[in-house]
């Protein structure tokens, strides 16, 4: 990561604001990122459940901040992310995502993630993704 906060990798991503994403943990690699529950991220109005797209871009956002938080890493960008919901969060409640690299090459990290509501014992999502990044000592 570089000198500045942790958060402010999420201040910097419009979409990640605009979702009231905050970063609740990060570094080596791993990163932990919730989002409240709104009305305006409501995929279903009859049940009241997130649409997956929030669920999606929170896992996608903490994938990239974990690899951020990758010691060297300069900059990320997505190759390619796989989502398998498990089940509808639970209307009005948090969710959370996490994040680490399980494994880094020179230019790629590959990241696994999961999410859940107030139930940390049965996720909502997981998801696996490759991440390129930029080092440092490239620059």
């Amino acid at each position: 990561m570089s000198d500045n906060s942790p958060q402010d990798f999420i201040n910097a991503l419009p979409f990640a604001r605009a979702l009231g994403m905050r970063l609740e943990d990060i570094g080596d690699g791993r990163a932990r990122i919730a989002m409240d529950w709104d009305q305006r991220f409501v995929g279903d109005p009859a049940t009241g459940v997130i649409h997956g797209g929030a669920v999606s871009a929170l896992m996608d956002t903490c994938g990239g901040a974990a690899v951020m938080s990758y010691p060297g890493a300069l900059t990320t960008a997505t190759i390619d992310l796989r989502i398998d919901y498990m089940r509808a969060a639970t209307p009005g409640q948090s969710i959370t995502a996490q994040a680490e690299c399980y494994h880094v090459t020179r230019r790629v990290a590959f990241v696994r993630a999961t999410a859940h509501d107030e139930d940390p014992d049965n996720p909502v999502a997981t998801a696996s993704g490759a991440f390129t990044f930029d080092r440092k000592e490239d620059r």
